[in-house]
């Protein structure tokens, strides 16, 4: 009786060390972020959504959501720390409009929305910046969503704050603060 048991114990605890990376592949979504005290910094937390993000993975797709915003669109530049040491591939990255609107916690890459065309997009790997322009203005209230393609991570895994920041048609050009994704890239 007692080999019987530790028999099926042993293919139980096999079949299921073979599901666990599945399981683990598929929490590479944000998770709960606890903030203590006041934030008085203003940072609001953006979605996003990592195809693997898997340590040294080539070809890591990053679905990095914006939302709607209350203003038109007609520039988006996004930051990222010195310590991310991973490869953006300018010509990978698009940005979509339409779609969902954030709602849907499990939808997310499943309304991907429009891919529009851009007139410029630039990366200056010295200071970090990624700066999109898109041909035509993006209307006010219209979901937006800008994805990299073909991203190598970072060897490590950690926490890598991308900044997001829009520019709105207008006499000033300023770029107003949108958010922040908190990407985590977890060490398997």
């Amino acid at each position: 009786m007692v080999k019987r048991f530790l028999s099926a114990l042993m293919v139980l605890g096999c079949s299921l060390g073979l599901v666990t990376p599945a399981l683990v592949r598929a929490q590479s979504n944000q998770g709960f972020t606890f903030t203590w005290g006041n934030d008085s910094s203003g940072r609001q937390e953006l979605q996003y959504h990592l195809d693997y993000g898997t340590p040294g993975f080539m070809g890591d797709r990053y679905w990095l959501r914006l939302g709607q915003q209350k203003v038109a669109i007609n520039r988006i530049n996004i930051t990222y720390p010195d310590y991310f040491n991973g490869i953006i591939d300018p010509k990978g990255i698009e940005v979509r409009v339409g779609g969902s609107n954030g709602n849907r916690f499990f939808e997310f890459r499943r309304e991907l929305g429009k891919k529009i065309e851009l007139a410029q997009v630039s990366l200056d790997r010295d200071n970090r910046v990624i700066d999109i322009v898109p041909a035509e203005v993006i209307p006010a209230g219209t979901p937006v969503q800008v994805v990299l393609n073909n991203v190598y991570n970072p060897k490590d895994g950690g926490m890598y704050f991308f900044n997001a920041r829009i520019g709105s048609p207008g006499d000033i050009p300023l770029m107003r603060y949108v958010g922040t994704w908190i990407l985590s890239i977890a060490n398997r």
